[in-house]
């Protein structure tokens, strides 16, 4: 099997050149996300071992399962919105209620809040996968800040 050829080089690195992974994260602030749903936008790829990764998807090159994390970075969250959640949407499920949180009613503006979430996926050959930020309520548009990212990888 061409994804099992890992190796340990004399250097003690481990060497997996044909499985899949990547790491990616917003170029700049998406700006005014509003109510409802919204692909997120990751600009800039750190690293994409086998170019599996294209505007702002992720295509599994083969049958198998996938380790997916992402951090969040939300910036100008009111107290008027109901919840604000992250999904993990493939080509046969969607991951809901990742990294949900409510607001406080008491509270007047958060200038940012910050969640993560990490989840084994199975994806086979050909499957898609993107991130969708959902807010609910509201009259105030959030913005996903650049230090938010995405990673994924072939597990097994």
């Amino acid at each position: 099997d061409p994804l099992n050829n890992g190796h340990v080089s004399v250097g003690s690195y481990i060497l997996q050149p044909n499985r899949p992974a990547f790491l990616v994260h917003p170029s700049t602030t998406q700006s005014q996300l509003s109510t409802g749903a919204t692909t997120v936008v990751f600009g800039t790829e750190r690293f994409d071992q086998g170019n599996n990764f294209a505007s702002n998807t992720f295509t599994a090159p083969v049958t198998g399962r996938y380790q997916m994390q992402a951090v969040f970075r939300i910036d100008d969250v009111q107290h008027d919105i109901t919840y604000i959640s992250t999904e993990l949407v493939t080509s046969n499920k969607t991951y809901s209620n990742l990294g949900i949180w409510t607001t406080d009613p008491g509270d007047d503006i958060w200038h940012y809040a910050s969640h993560s979430w990490s989840i084994l996926v199975d994806m086979d050959a050909g499957d898609t996968a993107h991130i969708i930020y959902v807010q609910s309520g509201g009259t105030t548009n959030c913005d996903i800040g650049p230090e938010s990212m995405w990673s994924g990888w072939l597990v097994c």
